[in-house]
């Protein structure tokens, strides 16, 4: 099997999950791959003997990976996406952080869930992107258009509202008066469209939600809406930018750019293990069905 392996930060506390990756890895004689510089932040704290081959970008990476392992939390995940993006390779995400939606394996299991994959026991569950499209250049900003989570414009440099003139297959739907508006996909759904009062949506759920971020008219409310929808929004202010977000990637755009947001062209594939399911997740992670009083 060939695996590829990806981290944003080394952590002192995670030495022992690393050495243990590593190992059950070799034993099961897989053929490992690590991102350049997280091999080099591993090797200043870590004794490490095997010379082991590397990655630096999406340019050094092909379809003949079997795995793709993401460790860290959530934020590691998003940028494991930039590395893969239309290969179809299968992301793993072993959490190391703190509450983690995407990345739902345990540090503490990583043995168990990687002999599991290595004997074929997992489900492969394919996940829509957004992407946007500008009448103005964002190359020189943001290296790709695409976002696993969600794709949001928010105010810049002023504490005044900005207003997002949306439109949805070429219909008026609304102006949102408010500090920000998220396009999320379903797998967005329970990040930061859901700390503003957005809605949880099933993973399999073909549709995206667009949630106003402090609306200052308050009849606004998240809207769901089928994800064949094309989105043109228009952002007007007392500023001359606003910000787009793409997950964790920020660009500065002005007041004349008109951006289309819709279904990117390919999909993620996300490694589920048995005995793991997004209704599971959201059980432990939103503490879903305990009364605390108890």
């Amino acid at each position: 099997m060939k695996v590829g392996i990806y981290g944003q930060y080394y952590k002192e506390d995670s030495e022992e999950y690393i050495l243990n990756l590593l190992e059950v890895l070799q034993v099961n004689k897989a053929e490992v791959f690590l991102e350049a510089g997280y091999l080099e932040q591993i090797k200043e704290s870590l004794d490490i003997n095997t010379n082991y081959r590397t990655f630096a970008s999406f340019e050094d990476l092909d379809n003949s990976f079997d795995l793709f392992l993401s460790l860290g939390g959530d934020g590691t995940m998003l940028r494991t996406v930039l590395f893969v993006r239309d290969l179809d390779i299968p992301i793993l995400g072993i959490n190391t952080g703190r509450l983690g939606f995407l990345a739902t394996v345990q540090k503490e299991n990583i043995q168990k869930a990687i002999e599991e994959v290595m004997q074929n026991g997992f489900e492969v569950k394919k996940r829509a992107l957004l992407q946007i499209t500008t009448n103005t250049s964002m190359e020189d900003q943001t290296e790709v258009n695409f976002a696993l989570n969600e794709i949001a414009v928010s105010r810049k440099n002023t504490t005044s509202m900005i207003t997002i003139a949306t439109w949805l297959d070429g219909e008026y739907l609304t102006s949102y008066w408010a500090d920000g508006l998220i396009v999320a996909t379903p797998t967005g759904s329970t990040g930061y469209s859901l700390s503003c009062n957005g809605p949880v949506i099933a993973p399999s759920t073909d549709a995206f939600v667009l949630t106003p971020i402090a609306p200052h008219n308050l009849n606004a409310r998240p809207l769901v809406i089928p994800d064949k929808t094309k989105i043109k929004l228009k952002v007007t202010g007392r500023e001359d930018n606003f910000l787009v977000s793409l997950d964790s990637r920020i660009a500065t755009l002005n007041n004349e750019t008109e951006m289309i947001i819709e279904r990117a062209p390919f999909t993620i594939k996300l490694v589920d293990l048995k005995g793991e399911s997004f209704l599971k997740t959201l059980r432990k992670k939103l503490l879903w069905g305990e009364d605390r009083r108890n």
